[in-house]
């Protein structure tokens, strides 16, 4: 059984190398390359993805509105005056808040800017 199976080898062997020559294993390399080259660019548009829609927007946790008094804010037992959405301005507690429209008006009154308060 073996030399029936080395006997059929050696001759594909020997006829291939007599049809093909010295160039046909090259061109049979290239083709297989320009095939598989072929193949990945045909599955690539079969796996193209349908497109995104939003169907509904979000909704804000915390809803930010218009701040009442102004731009600024600082606490009456306080040196110092915040924009409204730095921390220390959030943190101040509506009884003790003053309003003030201008940086130099909450100078005039005596308020230092925040240094933890970017921006002022």
């Amino acid at each position: 059984m073996r030399s029936n199976i080395q006997d059929f080898f050696l001759w594909c062997k020997s006829s291939l190398e007599d049809v093909l020559g010295d160039w046909g294993l090259y061109i049979i390399i290239f083709f297989a390359c320009l095939s598989s080259f072929g193949l990945g660019r045909f599955s690539a548009l079969e796996a193209v993805k349908p497109p995104i829609s939003i169907t509904e927007a979000p909704i804000l946790t915390k809803p930010q509105g218009i701040y009442p008094g102004g731009l600024y804010v600082a606490s009456k037992t306080g040196s110092v005056y915040y924009f409204p959405w730095c921390t220390g301005g959030e943190n101040i507690p509506p009884e003790r808040q003053v309003w003030f429209q201008t940086a130099q008006a909450a100078q005039s009154a005596g308020y230092q800017p925040a240094k933890n308060c970017k921006g002022l």
